[in-house]
This record gives C-alpha cells, sequence and structure tokens, in this order.
C-alpha cells in the first residue's frame, strides 16, 4: 500500500469557513494550506471587475509574491431581480470594506421585499496555478431567496437561499449535501479532476 504524503497546494485564503468547506470536499486527496501556513498575513487585492478576475488576481498575486503553486477563488450571488447584484461585491453588500453577512442578507431582504421574482443563483470561480500553467473552474448553483432568514449552519448568505429542488436553505443542510450541489462543491471537484490528471 503507498504511503505517500498527499500532495500539498496552497488555497488563497485565510477565511475560515472557505477552507473548513474545501478541505471537506476534497477529502483526504490533498494537502490544502491557507495563506497563514504560508505567511501571507497581508490583504490581498480584490478589485477586479468581474468574479473571475478577483480569483486570477488573488492566485496570480500569491504566485507572484510566494512563488508557490496555489489557487484562489471568488464567489459571488446574482439576484435576478437586482439585475444580477449583488456579484462581485457579494461580500461587502452592505458595509463597504467590512464582510458583515448578517448586514449583507437585511440589505439583501429589504431590496428584494416588493420583488415577485425572487430567483438568484451563486457562482463560484476558481483560478489555478500550477507550473506556470494558468486554469479557471466554474461552478453555478440556481436558486431562491428566501422572504426571511432560516437555519443556523452554513455562512454568508445561506440562511437565506435555498437551491433548486430542495425546500430547505443552505443553512438547513448538512455540510455533506451542501457541499454535494453548492457552487463551490461544483467547480471544487472539476479543480480535483484537474489535479488528478497531473
Amino acid at each position: 500500500m503507498s504511503m505517500d504524503k498527499p500532495r500539498r497546494i496552497v488555497f488563497a485564503t485565510n477565511n475560515a469557513n472557505k477552507l473548513r468547506e474545501l478541505r471537506e470536499i476534497v477529502g483526504q486527496r490533498f494537502e490544502i494550506v491557507s495563506l497563514a501556513d504560508i505567511g501571507c498575513t497581508e490583504e490581498i487585492p480584490e478589485t477586479a471587475d468581474t468574479i473571475c478576475g478577483n480569483a486570477i488576481m488573488k492566485a496570480r498575486y500569491v504566485k507572484e509574491h510566494y512563488g508557490v503553486d496555489c489557487f484562489a477563488d471568488d464567489t459571488g450571488l446574482e439576484v435576478s431581480a437586482l439585475g444580477g447584484a449583488p456579484g462581485v461585491h457579494t461580500a461587502r453588500y452592505a458595509a463597504g470594506q467590512s464582510h458583515d453577512s448578517e448586514a449583507n442578507m437585511a440589505r439583501l431582504l429589504s431590496e428584494l421585499s416588493d420583488k415577485s421574482d425572487r430567483t438568484a443563483r451563486f457562482v463560484t470561480y476558481i483560478a489555478l496555478i500550477l507550473n506556470d500553467e494558468e486554469y479557471l473552474f466554474e461552478g453555478i448553483c440556481s436558486g431562491t431567496i428566501r422572504n426571511e432568514k432560516s437555519g443556523t449552519d452554513g455562512f454568508g448568505y445561506d440562511p437565506v437561499f435555498q437551491p433548486d429542488g430542495f425546500n430547505r436553505t443552505f443553512a438547513e443542510m448538512t455540510h455533506d449535501e451542501k457541499n454535494y450541489v453548492s457552487h463551490r462543491g461544483r467547480a471544487t471537484r472539476l479543480l480535483i479532476d484537474k489535479l488528478n490528471t497531473l
């Protein structure tokens, strides 16, 4: 039986929730380490005009400044009745430069209060830089925005987002259930497929 250590790769994040969720999806095949593990403590710029552009920007920053193979993700919630907002501003929708999930959800629910169309989708892009080659993976999960929060698990907008085909929000699902259908889960499985071929 092979006793090889799992391949080590840097995930360009210090978000504990994202890190936990991605490690659960990946399992034991790869050792996923965070920015803190490589000594990266500065705020990485996320100033692109698109979700995809932010993922690429973060991965390139880590490769350029730390010289390690890595991947980075960026996720946006796109709400039909709001013209695709909050989109690239998802994490800071209500509070400018800070990440305040409660304030973000409150603003979203307020802006949808008089809207009948509550369809939305989460989009995740993962940018991988490996051996100086760049790869991009997309994961999409469509659903609707509930009228009020429901569930206590998850993070971000999970208590108000109900994926298509379910009568529960992400925050009411087990981690395994969410990871199976979520935008990040889908993009991560594409990432893993690529890593397994290299």
